[in-house]
């Protein structure tokens, strides 16, 4: 799962607070489908509204999960630092 790193996350801030699906996509950098296959698999925080099929995602949420992740920062910013 090639997902933003917490660091890219601070770019976050860029987003509104509530996203829509293409919206949450493009913040976790991964194609639409892939997002909706880990609402469906329970995986990532989703709201819905009663009786439609309309998803939204918290922004706040969606970071907090992203940085729940297992995984190593592999962004190519942090690592320029940690060479000097």
């Amino acid at each position: 799962m090639a997902l933003m790193s917490p660091a890219e996350a601070d770019a976050g801030a860029d987003f509104p607070p509530v996203l829509t699906t293409a919206d949450a996509a493009e913040l976790l950098q991964v194609h639409v489908e892939y997002l909706r296959k880990l609402v469906r698999d329970g995986k990532v925080p989703c709201h819905r509204f009663p009786g439609g099929r309309e998803m939204r995602f918290h922004r706040d949420e969606l970071i907090e999960w992203l940085r729940s992740q297992p995984g190593h920062d592999q962004s190519t910013s942090t690592k320029r630092d940690a060479g000097a």
